[in-house]
C-alpha cells in the first residue's frame, strides 16, 4: 500500500508534534517532514516531494499564502491542505485562490483531518462548511469574481505583510535593499489597489487576509 506522504508547516512545534501523533496511528499516512514557516516549506517540498501540505498560514517570514502559491506553481501535483484558526470569508477565498485542495478550521475534529488528507490526495476539494459557505456567498455577491488582492505585485504583497508587521517605511526599505522612495511608491500602489486610505486599514486589511495574526 502507498502511504500518503506528508509535511506538516506550522511555526508551533506543539501543533505540530500534535497532528504528527494525531497522524501516526493512521497506517496509510506517512508524515516525512516538518518546516516552521514559508521558505522552508517550499525546500522541503522540492527536497522531499510529499503528496500533501498541512499548510498554516499566518506565519513570520513567510507566509503560507505565498508559500502556496509558489509551491502550486512549481509543482502542480502537490496538494496544499489550509488548517488555519482562521476562517473569515476573505481569508479562506484568499487560500482557495492561491492554489488551496482543502480547507480545515484547526477547531475540526481530528477524524476530519484525516477524512480531508485523503480526500485532497484523491485529486478531490475538501471544504470545511464554513469555507464552502464563503464560496457561495462569493459567487452571488460578486460575479466578476475579482479579488482586489489578485492585482498586487509578489514585490508589493510582501510589503503589505510587513507593513501590518508594524514595521516602518524606513525599516522595510533596509530589510528589502530599497531605496525608501521606492518603498513608499510600492505603498501608494498598494494602497490605490486596495482602495485604503491609512496604515491602520492596511494592516486590518492584512489581518482578514490571515498575512499577519491576529493574536498580536
Amino acid at each position: 500500500m502507498n502511504k500518503i506522504r506528508i509535511l506538516i508547516v506550522d511555526d508551533h512545534t506543539v501543533l505540530r508534534d500534535g497532528i504528527r501523533a494525531l497522524l501516526s496511528v493512521h497506517d496509510d499516512i506517512e508524515i516525512v517532514g516538518e518546516a516552521s514557516e514559508g521558505k522552508e516549506a517550499i525546500e522541503k517540498v522540492r527536497e522531499l516531494n510529499p503528496d500533501v501540505v498541512i499548510m498554516d498560514i499566518a506565519m513570520p517570514g513567510m507566509d503560507g499564502l505565498e508559500a502556496t502559491r509558489r509551491i502550486r506553481k512549481k509543482n502542480r501535483d502537490v496538494k496544499i491542505l489550509v488548517l488555519s484558526q482562521y476562517d473569515n470569508r476573505e481569508y479562506i477565498l484568499s487560500c482557495i485562490k492561491a492554489g488551496a485542495s482543502g480547507y480545515l478550521p484547526k477547531r475540526a475534529l481530528g477524524s476530519e483531518l484525516v477524512s480531508a488528507i485523503r480526500s485532497v490526495n484523491r485529486g478531490d476539494s475538501f471544504l470545511y462548511p464554513t469555507a464552502a459557505t464563503a464560496l457561495i456567498e462569493d459567487y452571488l455577491n460578486r460575479p466578476s469574481g475579482e479579488d482586489p488582492y489578485d492585482r498586487l505585485t509578489a514585490r508589493e504583497r510582501e510589503i503589505l505583510k510587513l507593513i501590518a508587521e508594524g514595521h516602518t517605511s524606513r525599516e522595510i526599505a533596509e530589510m528589502l535593499y530599497l531605496s525608501l522612495k521606492t518603498v513608499l511608491g510600492h505603498r501608494a500602489k498598494i494602497m490605490e489597489k486596495l482602495d485604503l486610505h491609512n496604515r491602520t486599514e492596511l494592516i486590518k486589511y492584512a489581518m482578514r487576509k490571515g498575512l499577519v495574526s491576529m493574536d498580536g
